[in-house]
């Protein structure tokens, strides 16, 4: 940098002149080598470089990815219990029982609802260990009915009223699809989501005649757990 200093300063000195005094710039060559300035550029134009402000760069922010919400299991699910090596502790197709218990070989009531299959063969694998060694478990749900604050109950002029396990993103015509749609006597305009906000329940108009006769797909509401969906009957 001295260097680069020192040569600005020449060229500088050697072209400064007042323009009161009506100086011109000199014609007498400056003798300056390309050599004696090289290194001095260099360096200046590596110093400037150097001083460079560099923009930031912001990562852009990794997509949310929502986790899906694993299966609760619940009375009236059946289940299938594999103990791997040991055929005679499996249960290809035991129920849960209504009280959400189940019984395996070695290990009686055991309570099954309100907890993930993951969740239950770990525990089934824990006990087990006082008979088998090293004991690998898989718990399997062949059907599914899940917790009751997980279903979603259709009454009323449905062709196959029924309670539905709640799956996520379920939407109206879902819940239609799956009990066949309306009756001919169903009066689907004047149907209603009840829906329990802690003490408080809600009644949310859906009109399911439009929706399914109509294509209106403003009323494909979402559901959520513990919904139930009321069509009444209509007066002819």
């Amino acid at each position: 940098m001295a260097y680069w200093r020192q040569a600005c300063s020449s060229v500088a000195e050697r072209c400064s002149y007042s323009a009161d005094a009506g100086g011109s710039i000199p014609s007498a060559p400056i003798h300056l080598s390309v050599a004696s300035l090289q290194l001095p550029v260099l360096l200046g134009l590596l110093a400037l470089a150097g001083c460079a402000e560099t923009p930031s760069v912001t990562s852009a922010p990794a997509p949310s990815t929502e986790v899906a919400s694993q299966y609760v299991i619940g009375p009236g699910d059946k289940l299938e219990i594999f103990v791997y090596g040991a055929d005679k502790l499996s249960e290809p197709d035991l129920p849960v029982r209504p009280d959400g218990r189940i019984s395996v070989p070695l290990v009686s009531d055991l309570m099954a609802a309100g907890k993930t299959p993951t969740q239950l063969q770990d525990e089934i694998a824990e006990k087990l260990k006082k008979y088998v060694q090293n004991p690998v478990v898989t718990v399997m749900v062949k059907s599914f009915e899940g917790p009751l604050d997980r279903q979603v109950r259709v009454i009323g002029e449905a062709v196959d009223p029924q309670a539905i396990p709640f799956r996520e993103n379920m939407s109206v015509l879902d819940v239609m699809i799956a009990t066949k749609g309306l009756t001919k006597y169903a009066a689907g305009n004047r149907a209603v989501i009840v829906r329990r906000m802690g003490n408080k329940e809600e009644r949310i108009p859906v009109h399911l005649s439009d929706l399914i006769h109509d294509g209106d797909i403003s009323q494909n509401m979402m559901m959520k757990p513990g919904d139930t969906l009321i069509i009444p009957q209509s007066y002819f």
